[in-house]
């Protein structure tokens, strides 16, 4: 039985994020609609839950897979404190790159006091640290 199902999702895209939270959303409908009897907004969540098991069953996963990051990028607006970015808290792919490089370099640690982020060479044992904003210092193995 679980092969026929595997055979069957084969090539489709499946579930992800922006399914899961119209799938909540539909059920939070659904809920409502138990309580507030309103016309016809049982529909709007039968509505959803097709557009849902649509493209859970699509085949056209690369438009599936962008409709899912348009809704990552647009909810982590919400997520990472009003950034308008991508989905990677409104850094650019290359500042992510650059930054993973650096790590092979420089340890970053977190100013207890302000919680600036704070970068140090690797290799030099235990330091003291002294954050450049608020100029709180501490002591870590770098």
């Amino acid at each position: 039985m679980r092969n026929r199902f595997e055979d069957f999702m084969y090539g489709r895209y499946g579930n992800d994020q922006f399914n899961q939270f119209l799938s909540v959303i539909a059920l939070a409908v659904l809920v409502v609609n138990l309580f507030v009897k309103i016309p016809f907004l049982w529909m709007g969540a039968l509505a959803l839950l097709i557009w849902t098991y649509f493209r859970m069953l699509s085949r056209n996963t690369s438009r599936r897979y962008a409709e899912n990051e348009r809704f990552l990028s647009f909810i982590s607006r919400f997520r990472r404190g009003g950034s308008t970015g991508g989905y990677a808290g409104g850094r650019s792919a290359a500042e992510r790159r650059a930054e993973r490089e650096q790590r092979k370099i420089y340890r970053y640690f977190v100013c207890p006091h302000c919680s600036q982020k704070v970068r140090v060479p690797r290799g030099k044992g235990k330091i003291e640290i002294t954050c450049p904003k608020c100029r709180t210092s501490f002591i870590k193995r770098t």
